[in-house]
């Protein structure tokens, strides 16, 4: 997948400026694909010479304009084509499970507290999952067909932040033994 698949995801159910679909990225799709705002940005231009989005400016009292961007018709065509193509899992990079081979050989108090800080990120990230699903999916079997699949995301992602508190939890009670 790249950026520029997400993005016009992120366009299918409505017109955003750059800011607003950065924001957007920092609650949504940016925890399954992440970005930098300056990566959305360029992967916006990039889009938009591509007539895959088109843009249209807005003029704004006393700030700068806004450009907005829409999902335009071979935009729609070319997500459509990437929906429904192959699907690839990309290779997980974890520093601290690398650390991890090197426990009996560092200080072990050290390693301990990265496991710590983990379990700590985790359970922030678990938080606001619970806090979007209580929000907005309550009763996911009378959802809209496209909130469904927003559901399922981010049931996958509670599911996995779930597991890997549960990883932090083993791991501690087996290191601090």
């Amino acid at each position: 997948m790249s950026l520029s698949h997400a993005i016009m995801t992120a366009l299918l159910d409505e017109d955003l400026s750059g800011y607003e679909l950065a924001k957007r990225f920092d609650v949504s799709l940016g925890f399954f694909w992440s970005a930098s705002h300056q990566q959305i940005y360029k992967a916006l231009k990039q889009l938009h010479e591509s007539a895959l989005v088109s843009a249209k400016d807005i003029d704004q009292q006393g700030k700068p304009n806004k450009r907005i961007y829409a999902l335009t018709d071979s935009g729609r065509k070319d997500l459509d084509t990437w929906v429904l193509g192959e699907t690839r899992t990309k290779p997980a990079k974890d520093e601290l499970l690398v650390k991890m081979y090197n426990i009996g050989r560092s200080d072990l108090d050290q390693i301990v507290a990265k496991i710590e800080v983990r379990r700590g990120e985790h359970v922030l990230k678990l938080a606001l999952f619970r806090k979007i699903e209580s929000r907005q999916y309550l009763d996911p079997e009378n959802l809209p067909l496209r909130k469904k699949g927003v559901y399922l995301a981010l049931q996958a992602g509670i599911l996995q932040t779930e597991t890997s508190i549960r990883w932090c939890d083993d791991s501690l009670s087996l290191l601090k033994r």
